[in-house]
């Protein structure tokens, strides 16, 4: 007989395998951002931006998608994401210190800035948005070719602002093109606050102007953001279209190492968003489900603790970029023979 706790993850298609990975890859996205926060603080690395808060709902929509089949194209928060597909401590870290190995850019790029090849993760730019038409074009090549994926692509609210969303949303809704709009709405734009960004009660509202579904989903809960995220593949897939998802999430820290964000929330706001915290609620929701028990947990957060040290100890120590290579990667240097 089923047991009637699992019969969440039994709807969905997941295993208790399946809620594990998911805890472990949000808690290896915040045990890694923890960590770089006391390194910049330390002045070890000179900035960050976060994904606290952020973690249920980036790992619950990439654990939805087909890894070495779709495309992903993160924001600068998306740690969460990036891990699932494929990315590792080490390289994040190498990343946060610019070293020469540093995967996404050698060291070039900001940190956040996610990029590979390999593992179909598109690198994005520090002018934000940027990334949706590159998304909607990668959807069309899709299905020009009829290649069976979808293009995945995430930003912030006050993003959904710029131009670039709107022409992107309007050509995907057009041509129908099975690409996947996904919106994380932590209420900021930096230090402007959601009712000063949009007259619309939510970002999803704007969808219906473009021709496909909008859904607004509580982003604290993974298991709810997957099951959207998954009925947008398919229906990417069948050639419906796109869909734009917006999930309600918290940014539990500043907006970046360089902000203060207590210089425009309450010392009451700041305490609420901890109520709301999508890795402690997943973590005892596992609890109380039997998937887990607090010494599995501890076992999980430990290992976690113990990767990202290493992590750190072989960033800190690895070389940096000879100067004579600081144009390479600016110029088409040909193949070599």
């Amino acid at each position: 007989m089923e047991k009637i706790e699992f019969k969440e993850l039994v709807e969905l298609g997941l295993t208790e395998q399946d809620a594990i990975q998911m805890f472990e890859t949000m808690v290896r996205a915040r045990k890694i951002d923890e960590r770089m926060w006391k390194l910049n603080r330390a002045g070890k690395i000179p900035f960050l931006v976060s994904c606290q808060g952020q973690e249920a709902a980036q790992v619950g929509a990439a654990y939805a998608l087909e890894k070495g089949t779709d495309y992903i194209l993160p924001y600068y928060r998306d740690l969460g994401v990036v891990l699932h597909f494929g990315q590792t401590s080490r390289d994040i870290m190498l990343s946060a210190f610019a070293k020469a190995e540093d995967p996404n850019s050698g060291g070039r790029q900001m940190p956040g800035h996610y990029g590979s090849r390999a593992l179909n993760i598109v690198t994005g730019s520090s002018p934000v948005t940027t990334q949706v038409p590159h998304a909607v074009g990668i959807a069309l090549a899709a299905k020009m070719r009829r290649e069976p994926l979808v293009a995945y692509v995430s930003f912030g609210e006050g993003s959904s602002n710029q131009g670039d969303f709107h022409e992107g949303a309007n050509f995907a809704g057009i041509h129908k093109l099975p690409v996947i709009l996904f919106c994380e709405n932590n209420k900021y734009a930096i230090s402007t606050p959601l009712s000063k960004q949009l007259s619309a009660k939510h970002v999803a509202d704007r969808a219906i102007g473009y021709g496909m579904p909008g859904v607004t989903i509580d982003g604290i809960d993974p298991l709810a953001v997957y099951k959207a995220v998954k009925e947008a593949r398919e229906r990417g897939l069948r050639g419906d279209g796109p869909t734009l998802i917006e999930v309600e999430v918290e940014r539990l820290v500043p907006h970046s190492s360089d902000d203060d964000d207590k210089s425009y929330r309450s010392a009451e706001e700041l305490a609420e968003l901890k109520t709301r915290d999508g890795v402690k609620l997943f973590r005892e929701k596992l609890i109380q489900m039997g998937v887990l028990t607090e010494e599995t947990a501890q076992d999980i957060e430990a290992k976690l603790e113990q990767e990202v040290d290493e992590a750190t100890a072989y960033a800190e120590a690895a070389a940096y970029d000879a100067p004579e290579n600081a144009l390479r990667y600016v110029y088409d240097e040909g193949e070599t023979k």
